[in-house]
């Protein structure tokens, strides 16, 4: 069982994408099984065993609208800059609403990022490296 103040403590050591792997790593050895993000206000849904979700809402988050047209190469040039750690949260969100992105999926069982626009649709699946 994890606690929300425990997810914040994790979510606090993020500064840019670079830092994506270790936190990951960190949720799961909490107990989290999945992670929801949703772009437009970051919402954050963290799923555990026997039904267990917390919902954590960052401050000073803007309301973004996403891109009813989806983009994959928009969204694969953002991951790479965001992952090279030369955006922070917040510049990456807006790029990613920007490609057309309503959440992505943390599955920390098989250890994958799925980025997903408003119908659901798959735009990129990446594996999280391991630590």
């Amino acid at each position: 069982m994890f606690t929300i103040s425990e997810i914040k403590t994790a979510e606090a050591k993020i500064k840019t994408g670079a830092d994506f792997p270790q936190f990951i790593k960190e949720i799961k050895d909490l107990g989290v099984t999945r992670n929801d993000v949703y772009v437009s206000n970051g919402l954050s849904i963290y799923f555990g065993d026997e039904n267990q979700s917390e919902q954590v809402s960052p401050e000073n988050y803007p309301q973004l609208v996403v891109n009813d047209e989806s983009s994959v190469d928009k969204l694969k040039h953002a991951l790479e800059v965001h992952q090279q750690g030369n955006s922070d949260f917040i510049e990456f969100c807006k790029q990613a609403a920007d490609a057309g992105v309503e959440k992505w999926v943390v599955d920390t069982a098989d250890m994958t990022c799925t980025y997903l626009d408003s119908e659901q649709k798959e735009l990129v699946k990446e594996e999280i490296s391991s630590i």
